[in-house]
Order: structure tokens, then C-alpha cells, then sequence
């Protein structure tokens, strides 16, 4: 499943932290084309079925990306922090968004205009590369999501998923077997396609089984492998 769910103080990204990787001249290009925005938490970037209108980079905070079936229920497919570009596929294609990017809290949002992206691709063949290494990375993401969310036998082995994924994503921490929980049991029901109650009775049994330990916000995990033998596939 998503893996950026966890939540870690955050500093405004500069320009040039977030393409890092890109030659100076270049970065300075992009800084000139973009525009930042304050949004506050709630705000729609874009929308699922909307036409492009630009890439989106979060600088600060944390935006969810989720569609809607028919049936009007939501799955989320990630939460994306600073240095992230939202909706580069759409902006090249052509195509309408594919999801919903809406901020899970106050956030810097760095907006560039799909005729900048595209004019500076084709000036600068290092950008284009940055790009497509982008597209690659979110294709290989959504597939690893598909499959967690398909091979997983029971809801239980899909919470267990997540929860190892966000140690994964923790492993830099001074309390890697921590977390900090930044959904609600909702959210991580829209996450692992169950509901809310579902949600809730599982974390109630984890914790009965001693799998998990919470106080407030914070997650512990004391023992990974105990948690991944939930994992089958």
C-alpha cells in the first residue's frame, strides 16, 4: 500500500533542494516559471476527470490523492509530502487527472503551468529525463498498491501491510519502530479499501495481541515480525 503516510515535521523545500538533481540552470528555469501558494488544510488542487491545467510540487505539508467509484466510496492511493510532483502524467499526456489531490493540512504548493512544463522539456533534455523518471516512479507505486490491495487475503493483512510500509518509510528515525499517526482510522480505511469500524476493531485487536501500542498519536511497533507474519502474499 501507500507508503507516505507518516507524518514528520517538515521545512519549506526550496527551489533548488527540490530539483536537486538538476543542473543549476535548469532550476533557476523552473523557479522563474512557478508560482507558490499558501493553501489551507481541505484545498482541491485538482480534480479527478479535470482537464490538466499544471504540475503541482508540494513544498510543505502533505496532500492526499484519491478517486471516487461509482458508488461514491473513496480509496486513497497516497499521501505525498515535500518534493513531490502531482499530476506530471496528466500535464504530459493530454489526459484528465487521474485523481483528487486535496491538502491534509496547511501547505507551500509550488504550481507550474503545463505550457512551462512542456516547453522546458523539450529545451532541456535532462528535464524531460526528471520527468519521466517521475511518471516511472508513480506507475511503479500504483502497481505496488494494486497489488498489495489485490493479494491480500483479509483486512487484517491489508492494515498489516500498511503499517510495515510506514516503518519502511521510518527507517531514518532516531524510534524507527515508531510512527507518527497523521490519518484517521477513516483515512486508513479508504487506504486498504475497509471501513471505518473495520478499521477501529482491527487496531483494538493488534493491540490486544500486543502487535501495536499506542499513546496519543504515536504508534509503536515493538515487534515487526510478529506484525509481517499477518503478511501471506
Amino acid at each position: 500500500m501507500a507508503t507516505y503516510a507518516v507524518s514528520n515535521a517538515q521545512k519549506l523545500a526550496p527551489v533548488d533542494e527540490t530539483f536537486c538533481d538538476l543542473p543549476p540552470a535548469i532550476a533557476d528555469a523552473l523557479e522563474q516559471a512557478a508560482l507558490t501558494t499558501t493553501y489551507p488544510t481541505g484545498a482541491v488542487l485538482f480534480a479527478e476527470a479535470q482537464a490538466p491545467r499544471g504540475v503541482f510540487i508540494v513544498r510543505r505539508g502533505r496532500v492526499k490523492l484519491s478517486i471516487c467509484g461509482s458508488d461514491g466510496r473513496t480509496l486513497i492511493l497516497r499521501i505525498v509530502d515535500s518534493g513531490c510532483p502531482l499530476g506530471v502524467a496528466a500535464v504530459v499526456s493530454g489526459r484528465p487527472y487521474e485523481a483528487t489531490a486535496e491538502t491534509q493540512e496547511p501547505s507551500e504548493i509550488t504550481f507550474l503551468r503545463q505550457s512551462d512544463l512542456l516547453r522546458l522539456m523539450r529545451l532541456h533534455g535532462e528535464f524531460a529525463l526528471w520527468v519521466t523518471q517521475h511518471i516511472s516512479r508513480d506507475y511503479a507505486s500504483t502497481c505496488r498498491e494494486i497489488r498489495d490491495l489485490i493479494l491480500s487475503d483479509s483486512a487484517s493483512e491489508k492494515l498489516a501491510r500498511l503499517l510495515v510500509g510506514w516503518l519502511d518509510q521510518n527507517t531514518t528515525s532516531k524510534n524507527p519502530s515508531q510512527v507518527k499517526l497523521a490519518l484517521t482510522h477513516e483515512e486508513i480505511g479508504q487506504m486498504i479499501g475497509s471501513s471505518r469500524e473495520t478499521v477501529s476493531r482491527l487496531f483494538a485487536g493488534f493491540k490486544k495481541q500486543r502487535l501495536i501500542q499506542q499513546s496519543g498519536s504515536t504508534l509503536v511497533i515493538p515487534d515487526r515480525v510478529a506484525l509481517e507474519s499477518l503478511i501471506t502474499a
